[in-house]
């Protein structure tokens, strides 16, 4: 059971860092200090996806399932609505690259919004 309750957590920690690598630009309008967490998040995110690897959490979430005793995602709330999103069933090659372009390029409409934002404030 604790394994599971792990498992399911490491897939919470997964799904919270997509959305940091897409969306935590915009903790840097609040606090410039977040850049230096947020660029590597969202390189590293946009690596995995051009590299075609998997992230680290991915196997340990499988390793914490299989110890669990669970053989697959079929049981709880994470595994129907979460996974799917994390690991969605159509996922190529080519769709992991189109996502590592979107990752790229919010951060730097983000990125570019909070420049545009610092210097036009600082006139």
């Amino acid at each position: 059971m604790y394994y599971r309750i792990l498992a399911d957590i490491v897939v919470l920690i997964h799904l919270c860092f997509i959305a940091f690598s897409v969306l935590g630009g915009f903790l840097v309008f609040k606090w410039r200090w977040w850049v230096w967490v947020h660029i590597p998040a969202v390189l590293w995110a946009a690596l995995i996806e051009f590299r075609g690897w998997l992230c680290p959490l991915t196997p340990l979430e499988n390793w914490l399932r299989q110890a669990s005793g669970s053989a697959g995602y079929e049981a709880g709330f994470i595994e129907h609505h979460i996974v799917p999103i994390i690991y969605p069933v159509s996922l190529t090659q080519r769709l992991q690259i189109i996502l590592g372009l979107f990752v790229l390029s919010i951060n730097l409409c983000i990125y570019g919004w909070v420049l545009y934002s610092r210097t036009r404030s600082d006139r």
